[in-house]
């Protein structure tokens, strides 16, 4: 396929007046730039912005992001998803402590070895503040190559991204390669947006086959995702004066190490779930009622909770791996994930029973 006109001109006049004025761009510290790449995977950046601030203000270098307490970490990540994410920020930072003096290395390869980072955002962070000559391609730029292209091949395929890696670089212009790539984001981003392109507004249009061939919303091609399954889960909410109970999860899987309250993975009645919380406790916590019902889904399946709530009158001792939290437990200190936020109000909220010993 013949390549096309130099894209790298008009791109970046376009760029120049049209880029939003982000915080990790206004100051593009590679530190900064890291996290907000590792912020916005799988997170829309209007979610993910107050976040970057929080965090930001909190965690202002690497030297601090290693040395934080995993709770604290956590709360500043706390609702954002994908918590694997953060865990794996701390890891690097303590390796970039450790192996080059709390500065984030200026070679691909060594920044492509830390935890949690991989080909995308090591293109991002060595192109955008080291002026490495190297690509970025994440979904934005795909989508946008697939289109100026016309080119239907299915996106998820290793040698296609490969090949389409190939024609990033041979429109990269060396001396520009952070403002080339930051530049292709964001025309994904903004302009050559998923399934309704805004051609009219297009830096590009005027070379674009996709849009020639008059329907470039149809790609980039990719296969239909597999339906996610569905899992029932049975959540407890068991009021005690001393707080909620909150449970820790085990450190592998889903939410690893994070706080929740008591669930089931399966879905229970009443009387059956009555009986499960006695055994939590040693105590029986007297009859249940109706807390709603709630979903969430995560990348590879969707709870589909029943919630039911409990009160206690006296006061019993936290079983092993839990704790009772109270509201300011929670709003400060404990982290409770994104997908316990239908009930996270309740708790934050409804005034504790009294109790005896």
């Amino acid at each position: 396929m013949p390549e096309l006109a130099p894209i790298a001109p008009p791109l970046l006049a376009w760029f120049h007046e049209n880029g939003r004025k982000l915080p990790f761009r206004q100051h593009p510290t590679p530190y900064r730039v890291w996290v907000s790449e590792i912020m916005l995977q799988q997170t829309r950046m209007t979610a993910a912005l107050p976040y970057y601030e929080r965090f930001m203000a909190a965690l202002p270098t690497v030297a601090d992001l290693a040395a934080c307490e995993e709770e604290q970490l956590f709360k500043l990540w706390e609702g954002l998803g994908y918590y694997s994410r953060a865990r794996n920020l701390q890891k690097a930072a303590r390796l970039v402590c450790e192996r080059y003096g709390g500065e984030l290395p200026d070679d691909w390869e060594a920044l492509r070895a830390l935890p949690g980072v991989g080909d995308y955002t090591a293109g991002a962070v060595a192109s955008i503040c080291f002026g490495k000559a190297v690509p970025a391609v994440d979904g934005n730029v795909l989508r946008v190559f697939a289109r100026l292209y016309n080119d239907d091949s299915d996106i998820t395929r290793p040698a296609v991204k490969r090949a389409f890696t190939r024609r990033v670089m041979a429109h990269q212009p060396p001396d520009a390669s952070g403002p080339y790539n930051e530049a292709l984001m964001e025309l994904g981003a903004l302009v050559c947006v998923p399934g309704n392109p805004d051609c009219a507004a297009c830096p590009l249009a005027h070379i674009c086959r996709g849009r020639a061939a008059g329907n470039p919303g149809r790609l980039p091609c990719k296969p239909p995702k597999k339906p996610r399954p569905a899992q029932p889960v049975t959540v407890a909410l068991i009021a005690g004066p001393d707080g909620w109970l909150l449970q820790r999860r085990g450190e592998g899987g889903l939410l690893a190490g994070l706080w929740q309250p008591p669930l089931w993975d399966t879905a229970l009645d009443e009387a059956a779930l009555r009986e499960a919380v006695a055994r939590l406790l040693g105590a029986d916590p007297g009859p249940g009622a109706p807390a709603g019902q709630a979903k969430h889904i995560f990348s590879h399946v969707e709870w589909r909770m029943t919630g039911w709530r409990f009160t206690l009158t006296r006061r019993l001792p936290a079983p092993e791996g839990c704790v009772w939290a109270t509201a300011a437990d929670l709003a400060d200190t404990r982290p409770l994930p994104g997908a316990f936020k239908a009930w996270r109000r309740v708790m934050e909220t409804e005034k504790l029973p009294a109790g005896t010993l």
